[in-house]
């Protein structure tokens, strides 16, 4: 379902990406950059969602053994979360005045996004599936639930810092000592496993 190539690259990148996941821990939770210490889970799931949407989705979407109308929808996904990405990086870093309900419109556009394509593209799903379409549909699944958990965990951390994001003192991670942050972090640590779950299992299945 997917070439060994896409494999190999994304095992690569994986990798990469867990290097830059230790780093990105010791500039805030040592060197304490802006923002504030990241908690183990907060980081893994941090790990886990750019590794999706801006990596993995973009190189399924260029594999030509996918269904196109997949390729479609999760192309037009990950143009539309890079687009989000530069712009949340200009926010945070730039002029400082990222707010989480942000995050949670763009993640609502997604979801609808990925909806619609799937409307769009209903003659291919509705019929007889091939395992190639299984796996699509499965991928595509997993892409809108990690959407609404993000959804989640954007309002969960906005409540808890009490709108406090923006400005040289702004707060963006959820750490470990904190009580306030106690909740989202057993429920991010709690979702990591499945969700983790999925995505190894799926890439695995496409082999």
């Amino acid at each position: 379902m997917l070439s060994s190539h896409t494999l190999i690259l994304l095992a690569l990148l994986a990798a990469l990406c867990a290097l830059a996941a230790g780093w990105f821990r010791h500039t805030q939770n040592v060197k304490g950059s802006r923002g504030g210490r990241i908690s183990g889970p907060k980081l893994a799931w941090l790990f886990y969602a750019v590794f999706l949407w801006f990596l993995v989705c973009p190189l399924v979407a260029l594999d030509t053994a996918v269904p196109g109308e997949a390729r479609g929808v999760l192309g037009a996904f990950a143009a539309f979360m890079w687009l989000r990405g530069i712009a949340e990086l200009y926010l945070l870093y730039g002029v400082k005045r990222w707010r989480p309900p942000y995050g949670v419109a763009h993640d609502v556009a997604c979801i609808a996004l990925v909806l619609g394509g799937l409307f769009w593209g209903r003659a291919r799903w509705l019929g007889v599936l091939a395992p190639g379409d299984v796996w699509a549909l499965a991928f595509l699944g997993l892409v809108l639930v990690s959407l609404v958990v993000e959804v989640a965990y954007a309002a969960l951390f906005f409540h808890a810092v009490e709108g406090r994001t923006t400005g040289e003192d702004g707060i963006w991670f959820a750490d470990e000592e904190q009580a306030r942050f106690r909740r989202i972090n057993r429920l991010t640590l709690a979702l990591n496993v499945p969700l983790y779950a999925g995505l190894v299992g799926l890439l695995a299945a496409s082999a």
